[in-house]
């Protein structure tokens, strides 16, 4: 089979690969939309997981399945699924902790386009398929679908981690496709002003369509004196990291956060040695503003739940997506326009007919 892959930092190009193996859990599947994502970006050209070669990217995915193990019960070839980012092995002493998605080690609950090979191929590998797998349902895009494989639950996984609640003053920091759905998240949550950081028209548009009272442009000044002065120097009860930096997002979210606040981060920091909190406005030590990080949790429970919200209109993702291509040979351009983000672009995919 063929696959594009990371040949080595700073490289792509297409290889060749025997197809995988199926094993009596899992299953093998033919994508039939994929979407590039920010985060194979910082693995290809950050190294931001340490050098990779010739491994076949990508982690977003709809598709076919074309085989599966003995012992699976609830797929068979021909349905068509849902994958998510995260396939965990739910029988590791961390999942049975609560935390699935640092099973085997720290982040390990992501394999694809991490250390095992992805799914911009004609066929991927998924393990625990009964487990790690949700039908797609009918009345559902496919396209629309992808966005569920990452985009909807590591956004709506910083709204859970800043445990946003009904009435709360929350600011996004970052509205690319992840802080879009955390504002989504946060305006399901109840949130009451709701402040999105951003600054390309395009997404500025959408966050306003999924409930950002107000945009806080970071090219127009300081967010921290944007959201005290909005606040009448209060400060907001949430934040929610879904872009910037080591060095300065977490010591603006710390200033402009409330004590008692808490500070939900899923942006994927692919550099920098440490991440800089500001001693005086953290409270020396004593403020209570809790700050929390994780990678967002995979499996088939959340992939239906999200795909339940897709169905009865509570949620749409179609406005994320501005691209749209058709055919394996657009991979190259697909994941070049997520590594360069043309002020037009949110989330490209590929669409595999």
């Amino acid at each position: 089979m063929k696959g594009y892959a990371m040949l080595g930092i700073g490289k792509t190009g297409w290889i060749e690969k025997e197809r995988p193996l199926c094993g009596p859990l899992d299953a093998i599947v033919r994508p039939i939309a994929v979407s590039p994502c920010t985060s194979d970006v910082h693995t290809v050209w950050e190294g931001a997981i340490g050098d990779r070669h010739n491994m076949i990217l990508g982690h977003e995915a709809v598709g076919e399945v074309v085989e599966v193990g003995a012992l699976v019960r609830d797929f068979k070839c021909g349905d068509r699924v849902i994958i998510p980012a995260i396939t965990p092995d739910w029988g590791a002493l961390e999942s049975q902790a609560g935390y699935s998605m640092h099973s085997g080690g720290m982040l390990a609950g992501w394999k694809f386009s991490n250390f095992k090979d992805g799914v911009f191929a004609e066929f991927f590998h998924v393990n625990e398929a009964d487990a790690n797998m949700a039908h797609l349902p009918a009345d559902v895009d496919p396209v629309a679908a992808v966005m569920l494989a990452d985009m909807v639950p590591t956004g709506f996984h910083g709204v859970e981690l800043a445990d946003v609640q009904f009435g709360d003053d929350v600011c996004v920091v970052g509205i690319g496709p992840v802080g879009l759905m955390s504002v989504a998240g946060a305006a399901l949550h109840g949130a009451a002003q709701l402040f999105a950081v951003g600054s390309r028209p395009v997404c500025a548009e959408a966050a306003r369509r999924y409930g950002a009272t107000e945009i806080l442009n970071y090219r127009e000044g300081d967010i921290v004196a944007q959201v005290m002065e909005k606040t009448n120097g209060r400060g907001v009860d949430r934040v929610i990291i879904a872009g910037g930096d080591a060095e300065c997002t977490f010591g603006e979210a710390v200033k402009m956060l409330k004590p008692g606040g808490r500070i939900g981060n899923v942006n994927y920091l692919g550099s920098g040695e440490n991440v800089l909190i500001p001693r005086a406005e953290w409270g020396c030590g004593m403020g209570h503003k809790t700050i929390a990080g994780g990678l967002m949790p995979g499996g088939r429970l959340r992939m239906e739940k999200l795909a339940a919200l897709l169905q009865t209109g509570r949620l749409d993702t179609l406005p994320l997506i501005t691209h749209r291509f058709h055919g394996f040979e657009h991979m190259e351009e697909a994941l070049l326009l997520m590594k360069n983000k043309p002020r037009d672009l949110i989330k490209p995919v590929v669409i595999l007919d």
